[in-house]
């Protein structure tokens, strides 16, 4: 079936980049999208970031107290 999208300039560009690297077709390309995205809303499974803080007592002492005095020091 064909159908007429409407994409944006920029990521047309960028698709199309893509497709020509992996020597396939822009349709394949956008049915393989579809198929991930359809397959993605199927599973229900969302994103979690798992909880990695580290069990201490907060920042080092010697820290600096704002994020702009510890980017200067990064």
């Amino acid at each position: 079936m064909k159908k007429t999208l409407d994409i944006a300039s920029q990521s047309l560009r960028q698709a199309k980049a893509i497709a020509r690297a992996d020597g396939i077709s822009m349709r394949a390309l956008v049915e393989r999208g579809l198929q991930l995205a359809i397959a993605e809303r199927r599973s229900g499974r969302t994103f979690k970031l798992r909880d990695m803080s580290f069990k201490g007592k907060g920042l080092h002492p010697d820290a600096p107290a704002s994020w702009d005095a510890m980017r200067s020091l990064i």
